[in-house]
């Protein structure tokens, strides 16, 4: 076994990535403090070819130096669009045919192992603020909630760990 070598990697320029058919999921941040945590996610929805990210309320935006340096570049290729509000943001999703899900721990939340995804869904996935989580009223407009099962004493994920877990099994059907 031998690591790859850049050249075999066979990676996309920004403009091949522009051009490419999406994966149709668009992951959104509502009132991220940390734009490290941003910068993540963003280089998240460039490994996984993900449609854009939708950017909500006090969340950084690019241009933005800690989402630089967490993104390495990822907030060049990836769609991204700004809202005020989350409501806003709901009613474009609803109006282009997304299917919208809050990631977070509620009653009667979807374990994100029985998330069953085909390959055409559009879905988008709400991510909310590191210490609050996703809002109430955020989560009422939402079909439902997703959530990652925990087992241990903690019962949280960093938001951009939560991201890629989340991200990775929306994804992850539709390679097959």
């Amino acid at each position: 076994m031998r690591k790859l070598s850049m050249a075999e990697l066979n990676r996309k320029t920004v403009e091949e990535f522009r051009q490419s058919d999406k994966i149709p999921v668009i992951a959104v941040l509502e009132n991220i403090r940390s734009a490290y945590n941003v910068g993540s996610v963003f280089r998240t929805a460039d490994a996984f070819l993900l449609e854009a990210i939708y950017i909500i309320g006090y969340t950084a935006t690019p241009p933005h130096k800690e989402i630089k340096k967490t993104a390495l570049g990822a907030e060049e290729s990836v769609s991204w669009k700004y809202f005020k509000t989350a409501s806003q943001a709901i009613e474009e999703l609803k109006d282009n045919g997304y299917t919208i899900y809050a990631i977070e721990q509620v009653q009667g939340s979807i374990p994100l192992h029985h998330m069953e995804v085909e390959a055409g869904d559009k879905i988008a996935v709400i991510f909310g603020n590191e210490v609050t989580g996703v809002e109430e009223e955020t989560i009422a407009a939402c079909k439902s909630c997703i959530e990652i099962p925990q087992l241990g004493m903690k019962h949280s994920l960093n938001i951009a760990t939560a991201a890629g877990v989340v991200l990775w099994e929306l994804v992850r059907p539709r390679l097959q």
